[in-house]
């Protein structure tokens, strides 16, 4: 009896594939497909997916990354075309994520563990142009402080990407604000208008979200918004969170566990935003290495799920 017990201690220790980073059951992966993970337009949301996405392929798992806006990965979830969505806001989530999560065509797959906020931020020297910030009242007493020659007399507010949300938009209409409306293209217009501004001291406020590495580069402000505007508009403490194809814990079940374990520290990201967007590395390389580097991080969430 004592030789099968050794006996089956060994086969399960067999099964478990431990080497070369690979963590492996006998019965995982469940299924050949791919896990299709979306990728998006910011860099934090591709630390997640590409730290996520080398976890689940050290699982034996068929890993593909799919470039994806993010409106559109939302809907492609729901008709399973794309599986993991692993940076979701609360803060910006549009109008189809609540609808699809409330019918049950996307699974909510638990908080990422990075805090996330947002805000209406200016450069440091911006200060010095507009006295009084960072009041409401002194900021839109400063409008034509921030205008260009295309907005004059109006100061410019540049905003996210139209395709992440138009509020900023909207506030000004709503609220008659002297300003106008100027969304960048992406994530990296936003930090080239931060540059910018701060290479030849011209004035600027700009929506704007941590964490990120360029908020480590530059010293900045935050515009004091109105409690009501905040509230209404979505301007409070971001929850962020992961999400799925609901079929995922049918296909991939062992998959699926994981992801609702995979956390990240904010400063682990922040850490990663440095490495790849200041000082030039690899996103996928950068994230392999932190994998490499964190076994003891991740394996307990693998090992529970086997």
């Amino acid at each position: 009896m004592r030789k099968l017990k050794l006996l089956a201690l060994g086969l399960l220790s067999l099964a478990l594939t431990v080497g070369a980073g690979q963590v492996r059951a006998a019965s995982v992966p469940e299924s050949s497909e791919p896990i299709k993970i979306a990728i998006n337009e910011w860099t934090g949301q591709h630390i997640v997916s590409y730290i996520a996405g080398d976890i689940l392929s050290r699982m034996g798992y068929n890993v593909e990354y799919v470039t994806a806006s993010s409106y559109p990965s939302h809907l492609a979830i729901a008709e399973g075309e794309l599986h993991l969505g692993l940076e979701q806001w609360s803060t910006n989530m549009g109008d189809y994520l609540p609808g699809l999560m409330e019918e049950g065509k996307v699974e909510d797959l638990g908080d990422l563990g990075v805090k996330g906020f947002e805000g209406w931020m200016y450069p440091e020297h911006v200060a010095e142009l507009c006295p009084g910030l960072p009041a409401w009242d002194a900021f839109l007493d400063c409008a034509e402080a921030f205008s260009t020659a295309d907005t004059f007399p109006n100061g410019r507010i540049v905003a996210y990407p139209a395709e992440w949300n138009t509020r900023i938009k909207d506030i000004i209409e709503e609220r008659s604000m002297p300003f106008e409306y100027v969304p960048a293209g992406s994530e990296g217009a936003l930090v080239a208008e931060l540059n910018a501004s701060v290479s030849r001291q011209s004035p600027l406020v700009m929506e704007f979200w941590g964490p990120h590495w360029v908020l480590f580069k530059h010293q900045v402000g935050w515009i004091d918004l109105p409690n009501d505007l905040m509230e209404q508009w979505g301007y409070t403490t971001a929850r962020l969170f992961k999400v799925g194809w609901p079929g995922i814990k049918d296909n991939w079940p062992a998959a699926h566990q994981v992801m609702q374990s995979f956390q990240l520290e904010t400063k682990v990201q922040e850490e990663l935003m440095e490495a790849i967007d200041f000082q030039g590395q690899d996103a996928q390389e950068a994230c392999r290495k932190w994998v490499d580097e964190n076994e003891a991080t991740w394996k307990p969430w693998v090992e529970a799920a086997m």
